[in-house]
């Protein structure tokens, strides 16, 4: 966590108002938020609703979005019907590790929890009890001089400022590697850890080589590493089962706002202004790749050719026909900013942006 707020540019240029609106919110307003014990509203129009992140669920589609609002679709994303979700915060991304068992994440340190691929969820954790942990957790630490004593007093004051401050520290990612073991992740190093499938979390913070508190962004595992990418360029590394993650040497001082596992085994770094890294042997040297964007990328996609995409706030498709070696524009029609990226069961490619939900034929792009 940082002693003074900064702007927190998200991963998704439609979460922007909504980040601000948290950031600068005084305490007294965000004590009086109870957005996350709300349950989202039905609405009529919700597949038109800024929707953040899309993911599969076997061959469900699952989309989460803004006011705690889910989609869900069984006909690769021809029609959409609202799911019930318990709370009325944005929810920026979601994974599912199977057809049925799957989490998702938001605005306030919500985390949302399925066991029957999205058609209910309940919560698991939410800011103010993520703040709670903190602070039982550096105070076990201070009392058992688990560590330097001026660091655990830092950590100390640092818990005490986040319960404070109540549930304003957005998650940005997420990652299990099964239905048990799996992190959060989010701003000023707000990470989380689960070894029993969300049922408990423990703060992750010592674990994480970031002492700046930097936003995090991104987590993916490639090969036996798991990774982490957040602000200036911030790029981290685990090679021990995610017990440790240490800073590795970064070839971009920019912002990263996601990773990439690629069908070859590479590993595919994206961010601001169009910024792309690849790298062949778990982030010891680095490519610089042409992404054929100089727009923020939000969201990156492996087909089920092999083909990679990668797609821009501002509205833009590129395709890599090389495995993200090279990527070349394509001609899209009334292009508008795009958050995350899915390919259906049937191959339909659907994103997930400003202004909903869309869906493209991989077979229709055309170079520029």
């Amino acid at each position: 966590m940082s002693p003074k707020p900064r702007f927190l540019p998200t991963v998704l240029l439609t979460a922007v108002f909504l980040t601000v609106v948290l950031l600068l919110c005084p305490p007294f307003c965000r004590a009086e938020i109870a957005v996350t014990e709300r349950p989202a509203a039905q609405m009529p129009n919700a597949v038109h609703a800024w929707t953040f992140a899309v993911a599969r669920a076997g061959t469900r589609l699952v989309v989460v979005a803004e006011r705690g609002i889910i989609l869900l679709s069984d006909d690769n994303g021809k029609s959409w019907r609202q799911a019930s979700s318990p709370v009325s915060v944005s929810l920026l991304a979601l994974q599912f590790v199977s057809d049925r068992v799957g989490w998702a994440v938001g605005h306030f340190g919500v985390v949302l929890h399925t066991e029957d691929g999205g058609a209910t969820w309940t919560r698991q954790l939410d800011g103010k009890q993520a703040a709670q942990r903190l602070l039982d957790d550096a105070q076990a630490r201070l009392q058992q001089h688990k560590g330097n004593p001026e660091v655990l007093q830092k950590r100390l004051a640092e818990a005490q400022r986040a319960v404070a401050e109540g549930p304003d520290k957005p998650l940005l990612d997420l990652y299990f590697e099964n239905e048990r073991v799996g992190y959060v992740v989010g701003a000023y190093n707000w990470i989380f850890r689960t070894d029993d499938g969300g049922r408990s979390w423990q703060p992750w913070q010592t674990h994480v080589d970031n002492p700046g508190g930097f936003h995090l962004y991104g987590i993916r595992q490639a090969g036996n590493a798991l990774f982490l990418v957040g602000e200036q360029g911030l790029l981290l590394r685990s090679l021990d089962g995610g017990a440790n993650f240490n800073k590795i040497p970064s070839p971009y001082n920019g912002t990263y706002f996601g990773l990439s596992s690629l069908a070859d085994g590479g590993l595919l770094a994206y961010g601001l202004r169009g910024s792309a890294f690849r790298s062949d042997d778990q982030a010891a040297h680095w490519s610089k790749i042409d992404s054929a964007s100089q727009n923020a990328i939000s969201a990156a996609l492996t087909l089920q050719d092999g083909a990679v995409l990668l797609v821009s706030q501002v509205g833009e498709i590129v395709l890599s026909k090389d495995g993200g070696r090279s990527f070349q524009s394509q001609k899209i029609s009334n292009p508008k900013p795009l958050t995350g990226i899915v390919q259906a069961a049937d191959g339909t490619i659907v994103a997930t942006g400003f202004k909903g939900v869309s869906t493209f034929n991989p077979a229709s792009f055309k170079a520029q």
